[in-house]
């Protein structure tokens, strides 16, 4: 009977004791967080001109208008209007306004909810058409 009280106290002592793996696993985690190198993500940092509440001179040169609105539909301001333009018809309006106004700079008129994506191409085919200055102005209203 003796044999049988040592078998069941020698069964308890088998366990693995976890504490020193734990431990392990937690300076790892430590050195893996200290080494790790966080990348600052690149992002578009735009020409935003200071807000100004003063019109333009009356002999000044036209500017170029094209607004983007929330659901990323572009429009262009000419004389008779605005009007709604393609994104692939973008730089050859751009280039037949340079054509009539060849110092004008193009003002991007963006909404907040546009894609930045619409106003890369846009301000890709301003830069195509070899506009002087291509700002980007937010749109007042948002």
């Amino acid at each position: 009977m003796s044999r049988r009280k040592k078998g069941r106290a020698g069964d308890d002592s088998n366990e693995i004791d976890l504490t020193p793996m734990l431990d392990v696993v937690f300076i790892m985690l430590i050195f893996f967080i200290v080494t790790a190198s966080f990348v600052k993500e690149v992002g578009i940092n735009p020409n935003v001109p200071e807000p100004n509440n003063n019109p333009p001179p009356p002999d000044a040169e036209p500017n170029i208008l094209v607004r983007i609105s929330a659901d990323n539909q572009i429009w262009l301001l000419e004389k008779e209007g605005e009007r709604r333009v393609d994104s692939r018809a973008v730089r050859s309006n751009i280039e037949r306004l340079r054509a009539e106004f060849p110092k004008a700079a193009v003002i991007i008129q963006a909404s907040g909810k546009a894609d930045t994506g619409t106003y890369v191409a846009v301000a890709d085919a301003a830069r195509e058409a070899k506009a002087p200055n291509v700002v980007l102005v937010p749109m007042g209203n948002e």
